[in-house]
Order: structure tokens, then sequence, then C-alpha cells
């Protein structure tokens, strides 16, 4: 199984943090000139996934539902939903062999088979 990420613009109200998390389930590193307004993570690992993070000015009133398919190399993906929610995502729900996750702002991804 191929690991495939689509690229997406993540708005949150801490750039770093949201930034952090996935720049570690990518196995990438933010960009030096990241901040908690904006920050870029790139993961060539993963397909050459480009991740934007853009703090919102105002608190969200809803969360953006965000579709992230994570494909983990070798398909073991119980593995990868525990190593995910070991570096801080959260459990949202699972249907029919997808099972979502949030990010630690709430944003929703999914890891599928």
């Amino acid at each position: 199984m191929n690991p495939y990420v689509k690229s997406l613009t993540i708005d949150c109200q801490d750039a770093l943090v949201v930034g952090r998390f996935w720049a570690a389930a990518l196995g990438g590193e933010l960009e030096e000139d990241s901040t908690s307004a904006k920050a870029f993570v790139e993961a060539p690992g993963w397909g050459g996934p480009n991740l934007w993070f853009q703090r919102v000015p105002e608190p969200k009133q809803g969360k953006l539902r965000m579709h992230f398919d994570l494909r983990a190399p070798g398909g073991d993906i119980p593995a990868e939903v525990e190593r995910l929610k070991d570096l801080g995502a959260t459990f949202a729900w699972e249907a029919d062999g997808l099972i979502v996750l949030r990010d630690p702002e709430g944003n929703e991804f999914c890891v599928e088979e």
C-alpha cells in the first residue's frame, strides 16, 4: 500500500500547536520561520504533502471538518492509529473501515484501510 496524503490548509488558533502535531505525524519538520500565526510542514516521505496552518483571528465558533487521508506504510492501520493517538490525536468515530481522529485543535482526519 502506498502512503497518500492530501495537501490542505487548516485554520487553527495556534499554528505551532497543530503544526508540530502534523510534523510529528508525517515524519517532517516545521519550517524554521513558523510562528503561532502561520506554519508550514513538508513531508516528502509521504509523497510530498504540503501542509499550511493559518491562525484564525477570532475564536472559532465551530470546527471545520477536515478529511485528511493517511495511509500508513505497510498497511498497519491499528498501529498507525495508536501512533497518532500517542502524538496527541483523539478518537472521533469509526464506520466501515474508516477511522476518524481529531488533531490537537479538533480538526478531523481519517485513517483508512
